[in-house]
């Protein structure tokens, strides 16, 4: 009887004691606009390394499906990612050609 009949606030109000819970993971809309500065940026300086980030941050703002309306940021961020990366890959290939080296 220690509460003498009073009933516990957090009863009433579930979300009171606790307060709002803080978010560690970025929202969809940030990862579409990191993973579409990466794809942009991706064009002038490391595509090798920003081209698949864009293509994991577009894919994760998307939601991982390719079903339903998506907004343009993360979509372009997933084209321009692999266009990114398909062309460091080329540029890395024919940097290595048989013309390269000592011999």
């Amino acid at each position: 009887m220690a509460a003498f009949g009073r009933q516990h606030p957090t009863r009433r109000h579930p979300g009171a004691r606790g307060g709002s819970r803080q978010r560690t993971a970025p929202d969809s809309a940030t990862l579409g606009i990191i993973g579409l500065v990466c794809a942009v940026a991706g064009f002038f300086v490391l595509g090798i390394v920003l081209g698949p980030v864009a293509i994991v941050c577009g894919w994760l703002a998307m939601g991982r499906t390719w079903k339903g309306p998506h907004p343009i940021p993360p979509l372009v961020a997933v084209i321009l990612g692999a266009i990114d990366t398909l062309l460091a890959v080329i540029w890395l290939a024919g940097a290595t050609g048989p013309t390269t080296g000592f011999f």
